[in-house]
């Protein structure tokens, strides 16, 4: 795999390198590798080595008969699931400076690179709808953990997924951490058998990114290191390097 395209050499470069794919080729990735990177995923730090995650990997038949189905639940009367744990605010209840960002975001992923109008509802709604492909990716997953104790199993997801995603660029693969799924969870159940017992946090596409499509240019920013960081030291508490 790793002759096929350029991945990241080194942890800086993976950090770098990384961004949430939209676009995929359908060039297949062998399970042997996706089963290399989901055991590096599992050196990842759990709260008491709990290791509270467990994966459902979608390919061909599997991954198309899901990928129908949410079409029909979407398509249907679109009504979206009260989510199993509170992932995020309704679109108007964003404080600042978080709405500003997401607006940022949303204004860079429709307008600029797909050339979707704010007011173009059909138009979102079918780069929306591709959410439910895993963007043309050739390999799915989705991500579960379990209920007991459910905060810092949500913790211990956020630190699979990362180490899952970096591993990928390693191999010259790009992922995009999915909480769309979250919508029609019952629906995931239903097809991937998930217990009760075990909360649906997200799904992540995984294969190698189409870089002549127009997403692969959409890049988002990051905040500097002053911004969000705050320095305790033997004067008094003082905001990063400017």
């Amino acid at each position: 795999m790793a002759a096929q395209v350029m991945g990241a050499a080194t942890v800086e470069e993976a950090l770098l390198s990384r961004c949430s794919v939209r676009a995929f080729l359908p060039t297949p990735v062998p399970r042997g590798d996706v089963e290399r990177l989901l055991a590096l995923a599992s050196r990842s730090a759990s709260n008491s080595n709990g290791q509270p995650w467990h994966v459902h990997v979608l390919t061909g038949g599997a991954k198309r008969r899901l990928t129908e189905a949410l079409w029909e639940a979407l398509d249907g009367d679109g009504r979206v699931a009260a989510c199993e744990y509170p992932y995020q605010p309704a679109a108007d209840a964003w404080p600042e400076p978080f709405r500003g960002r997401r607006r940022s975001f949303g204004d860079g992923l429709y307008r600029e690179a797909l050339g979707i109008d704010v007011d173009d509802a059909a138009g979102r709604l079918r780069h929306h709808r591709r959410n439910y492909d895993f963007f043309g990716a050739p390999v799915g997953l989705v991500l579960t953990v379990s209920r007991h104790p459910l905060d810092s199993a949500l913790v211990d997801a956020g630190l699979f997924l990362q180490a899952l995603m970096l591993a990928a660029r390693q191999d010259g693969l790009d992922t995009c951490p999915q909480a769309a799924f979250l919508d029609f969870y019952p629906v995931l159940r239903r097809h991937l058998q998930i217990p009760d017992d075990q909360i649906i946090v997200c799904g992540l596409a995984l294969g190698f990114a189409d870089r002549d499509h127009a997403l692969s240019r959409s890049r988002t920013p990051r905040e500097p290191v002053r911004a969000f960081t705050t320095f305790h030291d033997d004067g008094p508490p003082r905001p990063g390097p400017a």
